[in-house]
């Protein structure tokens, strides 16, 4: 093995009968070398043809996050709805990812893990996963859980426990670096997970070391789990404590992509900082009654709720 500096943030367990991995530059070695073998790896979607995830949009991946969630009569559908721009920005305009196990790809943290549904979506639309393995989302023995585990193949990092994915990310970052990799992270996290102390000291690391090859998309949804974010701890302006840190910091629309798409292919790279998009977003994004609503945090949707949802989604396809 590679002896590596170690970075802030453990990468949690391996599933059962493999090695756990270790620390974040550690665990990101691994990856390099031990997935060389499979770097041949071939992905087919559910119709059997390979995708680049060029057709990707928002509104396919909504639709997705919609029926899943009635199917598995499962929430947190309100905060998925919120990232489905972002998503499908990283993985139909961004993301470098010949396949899920490819040692060079580009690496994401969806560290806001209850948002898993938007990223199953855009496996899918990637022919990463099949419909057959979307259709097991929380089923017994699925690799697709509420939060999203290491264990699915495109799973860089396992999350759920709030403020702790962009510590991962300046690892694997700084990893890339002590490689000489061109390869790029980018972390997804929540508003609400700048409460968290941890998130700070990641913030602080990732600027010491100059990470510039590391982009964490804010999701400014203005909304946590029992309330609004101005009222549980008030952290705006956002951008500002960003740059105070160090970082440079570009605030964008969330739901344009071609926005986001555009400012993250400008700076990748580039500089001497780590950059950040404060990307302001509708908790609940393109359901009309779902927009800015604090119950859609956690409640499913009953019958009349779904087709209401997909009635306003298709009229947006």
């Amino acid at each position: 093995m590679v002896s590596l500096p170690v970075p802030i943030g453990l990468h949690l367990a391996g599933p059962k009968g493999q090695n756990p991995p270790l620390l974040a530059v550690q665990s990101e070695t691994n990856h390099v070398i031990n997935n060389l073998q499979v770097n041949n790896l071939t992905t087919k979607s559910s119709k059997g043809s390979t995708s680049t995830g060029a057709n990707m949009t928002g509104v396919k991946l909504r639709k997705t996050i919609i029926e899943q969630s009635r199917r598995a009569g499962v929430g947190h559908i309100g905060s998925a709805l919120s990232v489905a721009d972002i998503v499908s920005c990283l993985y139909g305009k961004v993301i470098n990812a010949k396949t899920p196990r490819d040692p060079e790809r580009d690496r994401f943290v969806l560290s806001k893990g209850h948002a898993a549904l938007a990223l199953y979506a855009a496996f899918a639309e990637r022919g990463w996963i099949t419909e057959e393995q979307l259709n097991t989302y929380c089923g017994d023995g699925s690799q697709l859980g509420v939060h999203p585990e290491h264990c699915l193949p495109g799973v860089d990092f396992a999350t759920g426990s709030l403020g702790q994915g962009l510590s991962f990310g300046t690892g694997a970052a700084l990893a890339a670096k002590r490689q000489k990799s061109d390869r790029r992270v980018f972390v997804l996290l929540s508003d609400a997970e700048c409460n968290e102390g941890s998130v700070w000291e990641a913030i602080m690391f990732a600027a010491q070391h100059k990470l510039n090859n590391l982009f964490a998309i804010l999701d400014l949804n203005g909304q946590q789990a029992f309330g609004y974010t101005k009222d549980v701890l008030n952290l705006s302006p956002m951008d500002e404590r960003w740059k105070a840190f160090g970082w440079d910091v570009h605030v964008v629309d969330g739901h344009d992509e071609e926005a986001m798409a555009a400012i993250i292919e400008k700076n990748s790279n580039v500089g001497d900082k780590p950059h950040v998009l404060i990307a302001k977003t509708t908790f609940g994004k393109g359901v009309s009654y779902m927009e800015s609503q604090i119950k859609w945090h956690y409640s499913p949707l009953n019958e009349a709720e779904y087709e209401l949802a997909m009635t306003e989604l298709e009229r947006q396809s």
